[in-house]
């Protein structure tokens, strides 16, 4: 049962994103943190880094190295935070909270985006691109935890995902930025 939830949660995902006429990264709708629309077709040229965010996890402190990472890849390389409280509960903060979370403890200027649900039936469009090789023709996977990491070249085409364990400055993922 559990497994036929799944399949019909999945393929609701993916007719939703045709239903959206998203055929490509950049035509995916998202707001920033504090709620302005973000053009993801901005990025057009640059590889862009996702990852699913959380104030309260063990893996927060990885918020410094993706900070380095921004600073370090900034002309090739576009950051971009998602808050999630889907696991465990560890985003609970409103966006003023998570802005200054971020902004006081680990001096973050790359994008935060709005808070999103990853997984689930109500899975937010850019993640059932990412998750799913049949709208990204890459790969599919599912968000196990915070911090998982999607890479996407400057053509907006999925290279890998990283799961949580994986540093931001790790060689898996600055071997495409150099």
């Amino acid at each position: 049962m559990n497994v036929l939830k799944t399949f019909v949660a999945t393929l609701g995902s993916t007719s939703e994103v045709k239903k959206m006429n998203i055929n490509s990264i950049y035509d995916i709708k998202i707001n920033a943190l504090d709620g302005k629309p973000i053009d993801l077709s901005e990025f057009k040229g640059k590889y862009v880094l996702f990852v699913n965010v959380a104030s309260k996890c063990g893996f927060t402190p990885q918020y410094k190295k993706l900070q380095e990472l921004h600073e370090q890849y900034q002309d090739k390389l576009q950051v971009i935070g998602l808050p999630c409280n889907q696991f465990g509960n560890q985003e609970p903060g409103d966006a003023k909270t998570i802005t200054e979370f971020c902004e006081i403890n680990y001096g973050v200027s790359f994008l935060i985006t709005e808070k999103i649900k990853v997984k689930g039936n109500q899975k937010h469009p850019l993640y059932v691109w990412l998750t799913e090789k049949n709208n990204n023709g890459v790969s599919s996977s599912s968000v196990k935890w915070n911090f998982q990491k999607y890479l996407l070249d400057d053509n907006g085409n999925l290279v890998d995902y990283f799961f949580s364990t994986t540093s931001p400055l790790s060689q898996k993922i600055t071997k495409h930025l150099k």
